[in-house]
C-alpha cells in the first residue's frame, strides 16, 4: 500500500476503461486506460488527459470500533479474482467544508450511515479513500474500489446506497470511472 498515489487517464495504462460518467458537475476527458502510479515511482513520460494525486491519510469520521471492524473485514486490493474497478473523484460543496468536524461526522455516520454500508460489502469491494483537498487537486477525494466481475451487482447497490444518503447532498462534482482489467 502506498500513502500517495497518481491517477493517470490516457492511451495507456493496468486498466481498461469501461467508461466515464458525471454523475454531478463537471465530467473529465475520456480516455481508454487509467494507469496508478504510486508515490515515488516514476510517473510515465507519454501524454495524459488527466492526472489526479491523493494521498492516504487518517481515517477522519471513523469512531475506534468503527476502524477495528473495517480493518478486519477489508480485503487487500490487488487481489487477483478483482478484475474490476472503479475510480470516483468527489469535490464536496463549501457548506460541507464549512461545517465542524462533528457536524461532518453527524452528517456522514448519524444520518447517512456511511461507514455502516460499506461494511455489509467488504470483503467483496475493497477499497481505498485517497485524500486531495490540500494538495490543489481539482476533487477533495479520489474513492477507488475493486471487487470481482461477480460482485458488480453488490457494487452497484453499495453506490446507489452512498448516493441515497443526506452526506450526497454536499456533493458538487463526481465523476464515475468503470474499469476492468485484463486476465
Amino acid at each position: 500500500m502506498h500513502n500517495r498515489i497518481a491517477m493517470l487517464g490516457g492511451d495507456s495504462g493496468t486498466w481498461r476503461v469501461l467508461s466515464v460518467k458525471p454523475v454531478r458537475g463537471e465530467t473529465l476527458a475520456g480516455v481508454s486506460r487509467v494507469d496508478v502510479v504510486p508515490a515515488g515511482a516514476v510517473v510515465p513520460d507519454r501524454p495524459a488527459a488527466w492526472m489526479l494525486q491523493g494521498l492516504i491519510s487518517n481515517l477522519r469520521y471513523a469512531t475506534r470500533h468503527e476502524v477495528t471492524t473495517l480493518r478486519a473485514l477489508q480485503a487487500p486490493l490487488g487481489r487477483l479474482q478483482a478484475r474490476r474497478a472503479a475510480l470516483i473523484p468527489i469535490r464536496k460543496s463549501n457548506a460541507w467544508w464549512a461545517l465542524a468536524q462533528d457536524e461532518r461526522r453527524a452528517i456522514f455516520e448519524e444520518q447517512s450511515h456511511h461507514t455502516a454500508v460499506g461494511t455489509l460489502y467488504l470483503p467483496a469491494v475493497a477499497r481505498q479513500l485517497y485524500h486531495c483537498r490540500d494538495l490543489a487537486e481539482p476533487f477533495d477525494f479520489l474513492t477507488w474500489f475493486e471487487y470481482a466481475e461477480g460482485d458488480a451487482v453488490a457494487f452497484e447497490d453499495l453506490v446507489a446506497r452512498l448516493r441515497a444518503t443526506p452526506e450526497w447532498s454536499f456533493v458538487e462534482r463526481e465523476v464515475d470511472i468503470r474499469l476492468a482489467q485484463d486476465a
